[in-house]
Parts: structure tokens; C-alpha cells; sequence
């Protein structure tokens, strides 16, 4: 079944406020096997949400409203149901006696203008709400020729619709399902390459009808492969995608990097405890972040025993005053990453010393890089990641870009241990 989620208000029109509603829902009806297809925001006028409504009636099986289910003369819900389904609102007594014995438990007298919180379109039924004043709507709202719309209408208010999806919704939902569908995801993480030098590498996996299907979304230079699958089974959705995983990581090996939740600073603190080993960093155009992402994930570990943050030439002087870094050398030469990150190493006794030095005056010419250097106990390696990028990513991609050439150093050890 095909589900379209709407949410109403203006104060999410206007961006005031986030609508995570969606989100959670549309998580929750994947988990029951409906293809969320739409998401639609509309505000708090009437006209425009009985519009809205009759256009997702007609195109999907399930809708699932939140928002515009108070008391007061901006929550228009009940009335833009009633206009679009062609029926008139009746009042409720068990849920009128609901909210009034919530108002007198609390002590309360309930204003006259709550009782409108009791009308249901005629042919719906009241979703519970155990501990607010707006009850759900249910509807089964009939098109022609075809099995009728299922409507719901939930509260704003996430704790109350959380707990009303729980005690009713998914149920509901799930009876409506001629037979069982699941819908299942997986994520696979992947740095070093772009986008669409990614998904040349790929045959035909990112392709439109294709079963299982390949999504492509990028955030902060990361790339994740969203393989989506659907049948009869949790564990036959897992099945289905394990060719495609296989195809995606035979092409692009060392590009991914991970799965679902992971982030290159969890892969790198996993390969140090694999080995034993432990890690300090010096930042300077990173400005901190990868000891921030570091600090984050290795709270109680101590594989990551701590971090220098570089501000200037004179606290690069401080920091390296022992090691034979020339006076004029450039703060973003390769020579000063090196010494930052043998001396890092030395100063908190680690065995990876990882260092950044600085940007160059401009970042965002063509043929700008940024140094990044790993110092060991064997060797130092040292290494230019081009830098012109969108500023609102930079630091993150260096950074990036920095802990994945300390990923890629800790699989070649491990693997030359292993020989």
C-alpha cells in the first residue's frame, strides 16, 4: 500500500518549527510495509487543507494526518475531513465525557470551546488518547471503482501520537494489508570519490524499477548507498539485498568504508582496538573536529588519548619548537603536518600521531590542498587532499579526508601483519 503523511500548521509552514512528525511516521509505516510516497505541509487555512486531503485520498491507500486536532480556531482538521469527504461533523458523547473527566481529574474547568474536540466526521470512528484532549479520527473513506482511502488523523503533540500509533494505528494498518509486506533498508557508507564518479562504478545499480532498489545521498562529502527491499519476511528483504551489497562492495572496495550508523570515526577507533593501538591528534584547519568526533564515540576506550588544537603560527612554534620545521616554512606545507604529528605523538605518548596543518591564504582555488601527516613509531607518511569545496563542508570533508587516510594506513598494517 502506497501512504502519504501530512502535516498541518503554519508554524511549519513558516519554519518555526521542525516537523520530526514526518519522519517517525514514515519510519513507523515502512516498518509495516506502506511505500510512503508523499510528504505534504500545508497550513492553517481551511481551503488549502481540504485541497490537500482530496488530492491524497484519491492517489494513496493510507493517509496519515498529524496537527490541527486542538480546541482552538486554527485547528482545522475535523472540518477540512468533513469538506473533503462530503459529511457532516457529529458530536462524540463517550469522547466528550473523556475530556471532561481529564479536565476534572487535573482540577480544571474545561472551557466551552473543547468541546468541538469531540466532532468526528460522520462514518469515522474516535482514536484514543489516553492522557490528552484530542482524539484521533479514524475513516474509511470510499472511491470509486477502487478499496476505499484509510484516513488517520493523529494529535500534534508527539508524545500523544506515538502512543496513539502503538495502541491503534499500526494495528489498524496492519489489517488492512491483504497480505504481509515488509519493507526493509540498509545503508552503506562510502569517502574518497564524488558522487557521480561513484556511480559510474556502479553497473546499473542505481536505476529506476530496479529490485532491490539504490538510492544516493550525500552529506558532508559522505556518500550513502540505500538499498531497499521488499517481501514477505524481514529476514527475505535481508536475503534479497545481499547480492547488491556483494556487487556494491566487489566495485568499490576500499571506498565504503562502513554500514547504517557508521562514521569514519567509528571505523578508525574500531581498527585501533582491533590493534591495540592508540592515537593523538593536532588540528589546524580541522579547527578540532576530529577530536570532537573522536571524543564522541571513544568516551571509556582510550584508544584516542587526545588532541591539539593549532590556532596560529605561535602555538605552532609552541607545539613544534623541538623538531626542525624551517622559520619561514608555509603553515601549510607538508613538512609542518609531519612535525605536528610526530610531535603530538611524542608529547601524549601514542602510537599514531594524526596531524592537519593549515589552509592555504585561499582554500577555494582549484589546485588549493590542505597536509595531513600520520607519524608511527616506523615511519611518518605524509599526504595533499585537494580543498576547494563548498565552505559550508570544508572543514568537515578535511577532516574526512584526514581519518580515512588514517583508516586506509590501518588496514594496509593490519594486512601486512596478517602476511
Amino acid at each position: 500500500m502506497r501512504a502519504e503523511v501530512i502535516s498541518i500548521g503554519d508554524e511549519i509552514t513558516t519554519g518555526q518549527r521542525l516537523d520530526t512528525n514526518s519522519q517517525w511516521l514514515s519510519q513507523q509505516l515502512t516498518l509495516l510495509g506502506c511505500e510512503v510516497a508523499f510528504h505534504t505541509t500545508v497550513g492553517d487555512e481551511l481551503e488549502d487543507n481540504i485541497a490537500v486531503l482530496c488530492v491524497a485520498i484519491e492517489r494513496v491507500e493510507v493517509v496519515v494526518i498529524t496537527g490541527g486536532l486542538g480546541p482552538t480556531a486554527d485547528d482545522l482538521t475535523r472540518e477540512a475531513i468533513a469538506a473533503a469527504t462530503g459529511t457532516t461533523l457529529v458530536r462524540d458523547a463517550a469522547s466528550l465525557a473523556h475530556i471532561e473527566h481529564l479536565y476534572a481529574s487535573r482540577g480544571r474547568e474545561m472551557p466551552e470551546r473543547n468541546q468541538v474536540q469531540a466532532d468526528f466526521p460522520e462514518g469515522s470512528r474516535p482514536i484514543p488518547n489516553f492522557h490528552g484532549t484530542a482524539p484521533g479520527v479514524e475513516m474509511l473513506v470510499p472511491r470509486t471503482g477502487r478499496e476505499p482511502c484509510a484516513l488517520f488523523a493523529l494529535p500534534g503533540v508527539p508524545v500523544e501520537m506515538h502512543e496513539m500509533w502503538s495502541h491503534t494505528v499500526a494495528e489498524r494498518i496492519s489489517q488492512l494489508q491483504h497480505e504481509l509486506t515488509v519493507i526493509r533498508h540498509r545503508r552503506i557508507k562510502c569517502f574518497g570519490l564524488g558522487e557521480s564518479q561513484l556511480e559510474a562504478m556502479l553497473p546499473d545499480l542505481i536505476r529506476r524499477g530496479r529490485e532491490p532498489k539504490v538510492g544516493i545521498t550525500v552529506s558532508d562529502a559522505t556518500i550513502t548507498l540505500r538499498i531497499t527491499a521488499t517481501a514477505d519476511r524481514e529476514e527475505h528483504c535481508y536475503a534479497l539485498m545481499e547480492p547488491t551489497i556483494e556487487v556494491i562492495r566487489q566495485s568499490l572496495g576500499i571506498v565504503v568504508f562502513g554500514e547504517e550508523d557508521d562514521e569514519l570515526e567509528h571505523v578508525v577507533l574500531r581498527l585501533l582496538k582491533e590493534r591495540g593501538k592508540t592515537l593523538a591528534v593536532a588540528e589546524w584547519a580541522t579547527a578540532g573536529r576530529i577530536s570532537e568526533w573522536l571524543t564522541a564515540v571513544d568516551q571509556h576506550a582510550n584508544h584516542f588519548v587526545g588532541g591539539m588544537t593549532i590556532r596560529d603560527r605561535a602555538e605552532l612554534d609552541s607545539l613544534v619548537e623541538s623538531t626542525n620545521v624551517a622559520a619561514d616554512a608555509e603553515d601549510c606545507d607538508a613538512t609542518v603536518a609531519c612535525a605536528m604529528a610526530e610531535e603530538v605523538r611524542h608529547r601524549l605518548r601514542a602510537d599514531y600521531g594524526l596531524a592537519v596543518a593549515a589552509y592555504p591564504t585561499d582554500p577555494y582555488q582549484a589546485d588549493s590542498h590542505v597536509c595531513v601527516a600520520l607519524a608511527s613509531a616506523e615511519r611518518t607518511h605524509k599526504w595533499r587532499f585537494g580543498c576547494a569545496s563548498h565552505p559550508a563542508i570544508l572543514q568537515a570533508r578535511s577532516a574526512k579526508q584526514a581519518l580515512n587516510a588514517l583508516r586506509l594506513e590501518l588496514l594496509k598494517d593490519a594486512r601486512d601483519d596478517a602476511s
